[in-house]
């Protein structure tokens, strides 16, 4: 068979697992051609790729980001895009598409399987760990491990010098990365886009703290934190070209009311991008092959329209309609966990 292979949305640790574990099975045990889409979707409609091989995979294991390139780029967004999809893969003789992205580019992917475009098996990929379906992604035990490595760091110099140290991590409408970072290491307050919060309130838990004796306090915060309305006016964010709001930048906010309220010192670090990059964890190479095996074989089972997950510690394939649509968020179970050490 020849088979496509892409990455769209945003990049993340473990992309080239899956990618070289594709190309591995593909070609040892299957005798397929695999071609890489540079560049997303994109790829596909200006007819960018290049033939994969175990060879050319070497060395990629370990590697962060992705190798064929990502962008947000989608064939909806052109009038004659999914017809140009479908010329390119009849041309290229191209039997499926296995295609690795978040709940955008998933989303596309299951409209282009609905409109009998091509032959699509999907893959999650988000350090948010948002998509439905699936227990875990890849990237998301990246993304933790970093941020709860700052929070360590920033806990010795928050008690140096008696300050609150806010810290903002990525997450645009769920707190996974927050809550998890915060449980793991030991913030005093999370505040994510699942619970609204209210600065005095915060700023009361931080007092009672100080008062108790406790100077040094981590305040984690997901990017897309939402205040109870009436409590703290937030600028209204900007809108790319994607229809995604620009987020950032909240944690300068709640960093200057919490001093204005509390008078304590305190200082803000916004973790950003370097959540996204660099080699992803022996968790993200290992979920990320598994994900990359079952890809191809559901290919070759005829398993289109579906997306491989975890689901009880086993890689499964559901449709992709129970992954897209909707976002997963942070469980109450685990958000009450949370809350017994969160002040």
């Amino acid at each position: 068979m020849n088979v496509g292979i892409l990455t769209g949305g945003g990049d993340c640790p473990g992309l080239n697992a899956v990618i070289r574990a594709v190309v591995r099975k593909a070609e040892k045990h299957y005798e397929d051609t695999v071609v890489g889409f540079f560049d997303g979707w994109k790829g596909i409609l200006e007819e960018n790729y290049e033939e994969l091989t175990i060879e050319k995979m070497r060395g990629t294991l370990p590697r962060g980001g992705t190798v064929l390139g990502t962008t947000r780029d989608h064939p909806y967004m052109f009038e004659d895009g999914p017809q140009r999809i479908k010329d390119v893969c009849e041309k290229m003789g191209i039997d499926a598409v296995i295609v690795i992205g978040g709940e955008g580019t998933l989303s596309c992917a299951l409209e282009l399987h609905n409109d009998q475009i091509t032959n699509i098996i999907g893959v999650p990929k988000t350090i948010d760990n948002d998509i439905e379906a699936t227990e875990m992604t890849f990237g998301f035990s990246t993304a933790v491990e970093i941020a709860t490595e700052a929070i360590d760091r920033l806990h010795t110099t928050a008690e140096s010098h008696d300050r609150v140290m806010v810290v903002e991590v990525m997450g645009r409408h769920v707190g996974h990365i927050a809550t998890w970072s915060g449980i793991a290491g030991g913030a005093t307050i999370v505040l994510i886009p699942e619970e609204k919060f209210n600065i005095d309130n915060v700023a009361e838990s931080l007092k009672r703290r100080h008062d108790a004796g406790r100077y040094a306090s981590i305040v984690v915060v997901a990017e897309g934190a939402v205040p109870e309305e009436g409590t703290l006016n937030l600028p209204k964010p900007e809108v790319d070209r994607y229809g995604h709001q620009r987020l950032g930048g909240i944690s300068q906010i709640i960093a200057s009311e919490i001093e204005k309220r509390t008078g304590f010192e305190t200082r803000v670090t916004v973790l950003g991008h370097v959540q996204r990059g660099g080699t992803p964890n022996p968790y993200d190479r290992v979920l990320g092959t598994r994900f990359g095996i079952a890809a191809i074989d559901a290919v070759h089972n005829k398993q289109f329209g579906n997306m491989v997950a975890l689901q009880n510690g086993s890689i499964e394939t559901v449709p992709l309609q129970e992954a897209v649509g909707s976002l997963k968020t942070v469980s109450p179970k685990l958000w009450g966990t949370a809350k017994n050490f969160f002040a």
